[in-house]
């Protein structure tokens, strides 16, 4: 079973206007490109028939507009995803929008999707309203995905808290994001967050930032004596394991990202394990064509058993059935 774990969508009542054909860009408040709207977004149909020329058995709905987002956007994103679970049984699998900053109103909802929706993972953003995933402000939502069972989809910030270093050429967009991702691994990791919380599962989108590239780097400077940072509180902090065994413990990374560029799953099986990867596209924002998922997933399936196992052996990582 091939499942789509980063397939987004937008509830119509969400977007103002009719998009139409075209595209609409929206920018953050620094000017730097934040978000692209058009009517694929909301075209459930032609996600469906794009996921049938590809081979993805399911997708796994998971909506921009309603992440880190008020409880009232929210709501309707986690509505909206079960009636598409339910208007295409079987295609599509919803998650829970959130806000792991919206305090006890927040976990409600969170209890609410897990109880009543029946949804298994809950998407975050990796930063917010200038904080970082590592504020013990979230503390109180890792708990309760933990209690809950349920696995904490990252996703990269669409407004990054400091966006004013990327103020031209879409650099935001195109590398912040990952930047932000990378960042992200490095703060729950170092923080302590899985130590704190050993039972938790974070699926960090697009390979985590592209980290694999980094890793060597960040390995280094884990060894806080020789880099002189011991004594320092805060730059010194460590986890109780080494930074590699919450990659292959608590840790999933998706293949999205790289807009279906085979080369970036490879570089990222050079140092994360196979068996610690899920499929992922992105449709319908990096990807937005039929035949351009569809090659994705024959590139995935040529890598031979590592592909076969990130292409469905690892479903089971993050959905129980």
């Amino acid at each position: 079973m091939i499942v789509d774990f980063q397939h987004h969508f937008t509830p119509r009542e969400l977007i103002k206007g009719d998009p139409g054909d075209k595209l609409i860009l929206h920018y953050d408040e620094n000017g730097a490109p934040s978000y692209t709207v058009h009517s694929l977004l909301y075209d459930l149909d032609e996600h469906i028939r794009m996921m049938d020329v590809s081979g993805i058995d399911a997708a796994w709905l998971t909506s921009a507009a309603g992440m880190s987002a008020d409880l009232e956007r929210s709501r309707i994103c986690n509505d909206r995803a079960k009636q598409a679970e339910r208007d295409y049984p079987g295609r599509f699998i919803g998650a829970a929008h959130a806000n792991p900053l919206g305090g006890r109103e927040a976990l409600k909802e969170l209890n609410r999707c897990r109880h009543e929706l029946g949804f298994q993972g809950v998407t975050i953003t990796s930063e917010q309203d200038g904080r970082f995933i590592d504020a013990p402000e979230l503390d109180p939502f890792w708990s309760e995905c933990e209690k809950l069972g349920m696995f904490v989809f990252v996703h990269p910030a669409l407004r990054l808290n400091h966006s004013q270093q990327f103020d031209g050429y879409d650099t935001a967009r195109s590398v912040g994001r990952e930047f932000s991702l990378i960042m992200a691994t490095i703060r729950l990791i170092n923080s302590g967050v899985f130590d704190r919380h050993p039972k938790l599962t974070v699926h960090m989108a697009h390979l985590a930032g592209g980290i694999a590239s980094m890793i060597g780097r960040v390995r280094s400077y884990q060894d806080k004596e020789f880099w002189g940072t011991k004594p320092n509180a805060r730059h010194g902090a460590l986890p109780k394991h080494d930074f590699d065994h919450y990659l292959s413990h608590n840790m999933v990374f998706d293949t999205a990202g790289f807009c279906g560029a085979i080369g970036s799953v490879k570089t990222a099986l050079i140092e994360l394990p196979a068996s610690r990867i899920v499929f992922a596209t992105d449709y319908p924002q990096e990807i937005r064509a039929r035949e351009a998922v569809r090659d994705f997933v024959r590139d995935i399936r040529a890598l031979g058993p590592d592909g076969e196992r990130i292409l469905s052996g690892n479903v089971g990582l993050l959905l129980k059935v």
